[in-house]
């Protein structure tokens, strides 16, 4: 039983399992994989009235303007406190809309303590004209040793407007020049080698964001980052491939945890727990990978593929629904091998001499399934992102 998973996770849990204390182990990997999912990540965002922040807000939690719980927009201030938005699928990572540095109730001398500060992660800064109050918040968050990053808004519309009046239109000209002209606003008022992030809040996957989510993503600490990678939108088939790899690493502890509760010598306790194990972890994989209907009718609308026409190019059963125990007992006994392994693992369940055997099965089970389900999905959600993304570039 060791060389076959004990070895793979931390110490703590591979004592217990050696000394056939499986409660122990299982209750401490509940509590390691609750820790993960739990991580928390505050992002503030800021930035001057009408500068788009609030829109940005949105459309990276992947709500609409006009949905419950978004962050209300409009052409006059509508920031007047430090709000809070959770991430709907992951409602520990958090977008704090923040109002603008120097504004009556946020005069720049005290903008940081009144913000309190602290609490973030990292700054994000946006303007579609970057000003002196910009430099100046940066400024003050440079002195306090934290994050922050320059986001150029409204980019498409500053495309579209060039292409309508320019005869000889060149987007990749446009954009160097608006690039240029946001560092040398920020050189001119006394800001060193400024990096800027040129983004549209409604084609997040052109232009700089991307480029903005691998910044971000490397810049932070290796828990935050895997927070902050399962809660963006798939931008790039990099960003997926990523999301891929986090899900991948933490299998080998979700199909521990069924072996430690297969040690249990408690009827019925086993099943019930891989099946709820099952449907969480595969509902996280849902949802980090944008496949949940909410998610795929926010994709529609914005790229303008019917939601149907997503669907229809989705192999899982698993995405664009519900998943239930019901739902995934069926997938399962569709696979021969998961069938021999399940089979195998109740014969052996009840004879105390094999209960290692029994544990082994069941590890066993659940990282083969979890494996199939999670290289489904990436597919799906590569296809869906294809489909999306050719459809815009057309």
């Amino acid at each position: 039983m060791e060389n076959m998973f004990s070895r793979s996770v931390d110490p703590e849990i591979r004592e217990a399992l050696l000394n056939n204390d499986e409660a122990s182990a299982a209750a401490v990997l509940q509590q390691y994989l609750q820790e993960q999912e739990n991580i928390p990540l505050n992002i503030a965002v800021t930035g001057d009235t009408g500068s788009g922040k609030s829109t940005f807000v949105n459309t990276i939690r992947g709500v609409g303007d006009d949905a419950e719980g978004a962050a209300p927009t409009g052409v006059v201030e509508t920031t007047k406190e430090v709000t809070h938005y959770p991430h709907p699928n992951f409602p520990k990572v958090i977008f704090w809309d923040v109002p603008g540095i120097g504004t009556m109730n946020f005069p720049a001398e005290k903008y940081l303590e009144l913000v309190e500060f602290e609490r973030f992660d990292f700054f994000i800064i946006i303007s579609d004209r970057f000003r002196e109050n910009d430099v100046k918040l940066a400024k003050e968050i440079q002195k306090k040793k934290m994050k922050f990053y320059f986001v150029r808004s409204k980019i498409d519309n500053n495309v579209r407007d060039k292409r309508r009046s320019q005869r000889e239109f060149s987007e990749e000209r446009t954009l160097t020049q608006i690039r240029k002209t946001c560092i040398q606003s920020l050189q001119d008022q006394g800001f060193e080698s400024p990096q800027v992030f040129l983004v549209s809040s409604f084609d997040l996957h052109l232009y700089d964001f991307p480029l903005l989510a691998e910044t971000l993503e490397r810049e932070l600490p290796d828990l935050k980052r895997e927070a902050f990678q399962l809660a963006m939108p798939n931008t790039s088939l990099e960003m997926i491939d990523k999301k891929k790899k986090a899900f991948k690493s933490k299998i080998k502890y979700w199909a521990t945890l069924s072996a430690a509760v297969a040690g249990v010598p408690v009827p019925g306790l086993s099943v019930a727990v891989d099946l709820s194990l099952l449907v969480g972890v595969v509902t996280r994989f849902v949802f980090g990978f944008g496949l949940d209907i909410s998610s795929l009718k926010k994709i529609s609308h914005y790229t303008g593929v019917p939601y149907e026409e997503l669907k229809a190019i989705i192999k899982s059963p698993l995405a664009a629904t519900v998943v239930t125990p019901a739902l995934v007992l069926n997938l399962l006994a569709q696979t021969e091998s998961l069938v021999a392994l399940m089979t195998a693992e109740e014969g052996s369940r009840f004879i105390p001499i094999l209960i290692p055997v029994t544990m082994t099965l069941s590890f066993l089970t659940i990282y083969k399934a979890l494996n199939i389900f999670l290289d489904v999905l990436a597919d799906d959600a590569r296809r869906v992102f294809e489909k999306t993304t050719l459809n815009c570039r057309g």
